[in-house]
């Protein structure tokens, strides 16, 4: 019995030890279906950041170097195989933390589990405005006073401010709204005829259409904008409908300019548009131009890694990137495994992180439920407006591109 016992004591012991030889992180989003460029490019921008970390000897913590242990799970999209994923990783004792998501549904049926366990994600790259606001203050219900949920993305409110903003400075004045029926649609939607109205109801929105995951024809919805002599399009969604949009466009001959979320990057819109793609407006964290140092050898260690001459969806990779450094940073601050202990550290990390997009400094704070952009690490300033010319994604305006040259200087 006693030496029974023994071997069950050193077996624990053994087992403490190998957890506390490696940080134990998931990635997740979709890797599979119509989000995927933004899934697999977020994953792989990750994996290049943590093949660094652990090439370099992993992170300092408790005297010596441990190396990032990647779980790898595929939510294909879907909200019901995200709350199983969720569940999954919120069940993993020794899960230090979570990089992912790009679909709101999945969010909204996720986090709540990981939110409950207190296991600290970084949504990355995307997921609308409601993965953030469900644990905000309302008038019915108090928010929670601790969250271990941050996102690591421009938040729609930022890109439909610009997108409204890139209309108006564009003299017009009469624009149509075309959305997906996603959470992510709906949401982008609102946050469109939120920003018209806060930028001075300059334009007015003429028609509001929809469409559906899966539908290829987008006369209906277009005959009526073009009826209703619509100036631009404004759109909100997460697939290849977007190039069935721009397609339509140019099957009725309705010749004005398309303007949307940064989903408009994706390989799939620009493949799958083609000519009819060139011309496209939508705000963006990352282009895929080597205008700096860091952001050169990100791009050719991408492109060697990966063996590909254009990243699927470069924003995604980018931010897949950062969040794993920002990640890091917090590990090596807290000097624990401790997934609590990491979300605190990242709440208040002391020393900036060097990103291909911008240098960190201190991206989030402590959560407060009446402000959920202490949550929230990028502003204004870490977005730019990109343009879809010849089958990638170029700047739009000069003055960005030499903004960031000189950041970086």
């Amino acid at each position: 019995m006693k030496k029974t016992l023994l071997s069950m004591l050193l077996l624990g012991c053994a087992a403490q030890v190998y957890a506390a030889d490696s940080i134990k992180l998931a990635i997740t989003g979709p890797f599979s279906g119509g989000s995927a460029p933004m899934g697999a490019s977020m994953r792989d921008g990750a994996k290049l950041a943590i093949a660094e970390i652990n090439a370099a000897g992993g992170i300092a913590v408790g005297g010596k170097k441990l190396k990032i242990e990647v779980v790898e799970r595929d939510d294909e999209g879907k909200n019901d195989r995200g709350a199983l994923v969720a569940q999954e990783l919120a069940s993993m004792d020794d899960l230090s933390g979570v990089i992912g998501s790009v679909n709101t549904g999945v969010v909204m049926a996720g986090d709540k589990h990981l939110q409950e366990k207190g296991i600290t994600k970084i949504i990355t790259p995307a997921a609308g405005s409601a993965s953030m606001t469900q644990w905000a203050d309302k008038t019915d219900k108090p928010g929670p006073k601790d969250l271990s949920i941050f996102r690591f993305a421009a938040h729609d409110g930022i890109q439909a401010a610009m997108v409204v903003e890139e209309a108006i400075n564009r003299k017009f004045t009469k624009v149509a709204l075309l959305h997906d029926s996603t959470n992510y649609g709906v949401s982008g939607r609102d946050d469109l005829l939120a920003q018209i109205k806060a930028q001075g109801n300059k334009l007015e929105v003429v028609a509001t259409e929809k469409f559906n995951i899966g539908d290829k024809d987008m006369t209906a919805q277009l005959l009526k904008a073009k009826t209703a002599g619509a100036q631009a399009i404004l759109i909100w969604g997460i697939g290849p409908e977007l190039a069935a949009v721009a397609n339509g466009m140019d099957k009725i001959g309705l010749k004005v300019p398309l303007i949307g979320g940064w989903t408009l990057s994706m390989s799939n819109y620009i493949d799958n548009a083609g000519k009819n793609g060139n011309g496209t407006l939508m705000p963006q964290t990352f282009i895929e131009e080597p205008i700096t140092a860091k952001a050169r050898s990100f791009i050719d260690g991408y492109h060697k890694t990966y063996k590909v001459d254009r990243i699927p969806s470069p924003v995604s990779a980018a931010q897949g990137y950062d969040a794993v450094y920002i990640f890091a940073a917090a590990v090596k601050q807290a000097q624990s495994t401790d997934t609590r202990k990491i979300k605190e550290a990242l709440e208040d990390l002391k020393e900036p992180v060097k990103g291909v997009i911008a240098t960190w400094k201190h991206p989030f704070s402590k959560w407060n439920p009446a402000d959920e952009q202490t949550h929230e690490a990028f502003r204004r300033e870490n977005a730019v407006m990109g343009m879809v010319k010849d089958g990638r994604v170029v700047f739009a305006n000069e003055a960005d591109k030499q903004r960031l040259i000189k950041q970086e200087k």
